[in-house]
């Protein structure tokens, strides 16, 4: 199965390393797509002996099955729809891109005509099995209270707008609080998981999202609670970052690990 990436970051690092080692088989990387000559993706793909490229019509023609999305929301918008169009499978890790009901539309008719198929791992949190279940039962509830340290949430405009000095935090302090309709966009490389959980469940007007910065934690620290017809489901996950890059989950990271795995294999375990 060849590969293509957008983006050329610590997860596409890690997917070449994880390939090199033998441990994605039948999993062929061709090409890294990066927004401009100078982008970082360029020496990685040139220490594999990829193609780098910046246009997707030049990824395309090097006739990939399946490319992993592993750059922003701009990449979702942008190069989905073409990408899913063209009949390559198409798997976005970015997936708070689609909170907007217009891509996400555009992409599932993309996939639906070509064939293709649009997936979205589970990326930096679980459950999402249980969840898909609990809404076939019939799911009342889905909430998440994404927390980090304080750090984490430096640099957002809409953290700024707040006018909260993250570094005199002395407890807990709640960000934002709603529909993670009205919260995902806020934080755009930040809360992803939020959509996931709410692509997987009742959607994002349902789904609640609570951001809190928290400065007695070491570690993102994210709680998930959903109740149906079956039960109430609490789950907690305290995520380490990536080794390289402190601003990514190391979950998120072998979430797409996972996904190429279950796309390359015939047997599948678990919903």
């Amino acid at each position: 199965m060849k590969l293509g990436i957008l983006g050329g970051g610590v997860i596409a690092r890690l997917i070449l390393d994880t390939v090199k080692r033998g441990e994605l088989k039948g999993i062929e990387p061709v090409a890294i797509m990066g927004r401009n000559a100078q982008s970082r993706g360029r020496p990685i793909a040139e220490a594999n002996g990829l193609a780098y490229v910046t246009r997707l019509e030049d990824l395309l023609a090097l006739k990939p099955d399946v490319i992993v999305e592993a750059a922003s929301h701009d990449a979702v918008r942008d190069f989905g729809p073409a990408i899913l169009d063209a009949g390559v499978a198409f798997l976005v890790l970015s997936c708070g891109a689609l909170s907007n009901d217009a891509l996400r539309e555009r992409l599932e008719s993309a996939a639906a005509k070509s064939g293709a198929m649009l997936y979205v791992p589970s990326g930096g949190i679980g459950g999402l099995d249980t969840l898909k279940a609990v809404v076939v039962a019939g799911c009342d509830q889905a909430e998440i209270a994404v927390t980090k340290p304080p750090a984490a949430w430096k640099g957002i405009a809409y953290v700024e707008k707040l006018g909260v000095d993250l570094d005199a935090l002395t407890g807990p302090t709640v960000l934002f609080e709603g529909t993670a309709r009205e919260g995902v966009p806020y934080f755009p490389a930040n809360v992803n998981i939020a959509a996931a959980l709410s692509l997987a469940g009742i959607g994002f007007d349902r789904t609640r999202l609570k951001v809190v910065a928290d400065p007695a934690l070491k570690f993102n620290t994210h709680f998930i609670t959903f109740k149906g017809k079956t039960g109430t489901v609490d789950i907690r996950f305290e995520s380490l970052a990536f080794p390289d890059n402190p601003k990514t989950s190391y979950l998120a990271a072998v979430s797409a690990l996972a996904a190429l795995k279950e796309f390359s294999g015939k047997v599948r375990y678990g919903t």
